[in-house]
């Protein structure tokens, strides 16, 4: 039992060339993308044995993202062809003062219409030492939300160990239920969180009662979010959370906090400037905090590890951490000049 699955939405992805706005020129970058599907690839490219499942459209659109994950070393053994349709994201990339921008075209997709009794959950966990999934597919559709609790249920009823990156998606929860209305339950199941401040309040309510300031007090605020976490749900062991102070679209800060309810860790901060691609940050962090559980001797190295690797995934195009291992250690060992590797 060696294997860590997910389970989500991957999706084409269609950005405006560099720092354009969208149709400023008449053309669009298609790649494939989506939460889950991030942290298989990553996940495989840093040496680990992944799988993800998904539902996707028997179409030229579905075999482009089967290919997309088979070419990162993804076993997709599990994936189902079922539905009409591939889920589309748009994506323009900010600069300076200017945000950027995120459009979804995923109603009616493969994986948001499919339905838990669609998916074998023996073959899904076959040989699965983890399940990773996200607050993502259960805010897409009713019945991905059923989908995804169904398979936390499936994975503990196997003694597989559950991650959970709760990833509020404000622009997604619209067939009825609110977040936290589902990821109360979810979370359940969960054996590690994974969050940031916004998430735990837009996900499970919880915020902090800290004085928001710098330094010490600004990580009290997150011990005690932490802490909150914990305590509303006993069968969490650990909580892990990203703090992205974001100076300019070009300039972030970034660094997590791990709260494993006995240990309060603190990871090093990175000033990320010229940033080429934030989007999937996120993914980057789960993956190399999973990564690190399951293969590093603790967890502060584990959390280290985590953020250096999605440091590094900032300045990668496209959703995927394209980074080895040996990277993310030389990143943690102090070599971030950049200079050219001979």
């Amino acid at each position: 039992m060696n294997t860590i699955v997910t389970l989500g939405e991957i999706m084409l992805r269609l950005k405006s060339p560099g720092n354009e706005r969208f149709f400023q020129s008449p053309m669009l970058e298609a790649t494939f993308g989506g939460g889950e599907s991030n942290v298989a690839a990553a996940l495989s490219l840093l040496g680990k044995k992944t799988a993800f499942v998904t539902a996707l459209p028997a179409n030229p659109l579905g075999d482009g993202a089967l290919s997309a994950l088979r070419s990162k070393g993804v076993d997709t053994s599990a994936i189902i062809r079922r539905g009409d349709r591939l889920g589309l994201y748009f994506l323009e990339a900010g600069a300076n003062q200017r945000a950027s921008q995120v459009i979804y075209d995923r109603t009616g997709s493969s994986i948001s219409t499919a339905s838990p009794n669609d998916f074998n959950w023996d073959l899904v966990f076959k040989d699965a030492m983890w399940f990773h999934i996200t607050g993502i597919t259960p805010a897409i559709s009713q019945k991905g939300s059923e989908l995804s609790l169904k398979a936390v249920q499936e994975a503990k009823k196997r003694g597989i160990s559950v991650s959970c990156d709760l990833n509020y998606r404000k622009k997604l929860w619209k067939y009825g239920k609110s977040a936290p209305e589902v990821m109360h339950e979810l979370v359940k199941y969960a054996d590690i969180a994974i969050a940031n401040e916004e998430d735990c309040q837009k996900c499970l309510g919880i915020e902090s009662d800290a004085d928001v300031s710098s330094g010490e007090l600004g990580l009290n605020r997150y011990k005690e979010i932490s802490e909150k976490v914990l305590k509303q749900f006993p069968d969490l062991k650990q909580i892990a959370i990203t703090l992205r102070e974001s100076h300019s679209a070009d300039h972030n800060s970034w660094s997590a906090i791990l709260n494993n309810r006995s240990d309060f860790f603190v990871s090093q901060k990175y000033e990320i400037k010229n940033i080429v691609d934030r989007v999937g940050g996120g993914d980057a962090f789960a993956a190399g905090l999973i990564y690190g559980l399951t293969s590093l001797k603790s967890e502060e190295e584990a959390l280290r590890f985590a953020v250096a690797a999605s440091c590094l995934k900032h300045s990668i195009p496209g959703d995927v951490a394209l980074i080895t291992e040996a990277e993310v250690l030389n990143l943690l060992k102090g070599d971030g000049s950049g200079r050219v590797q001979r």
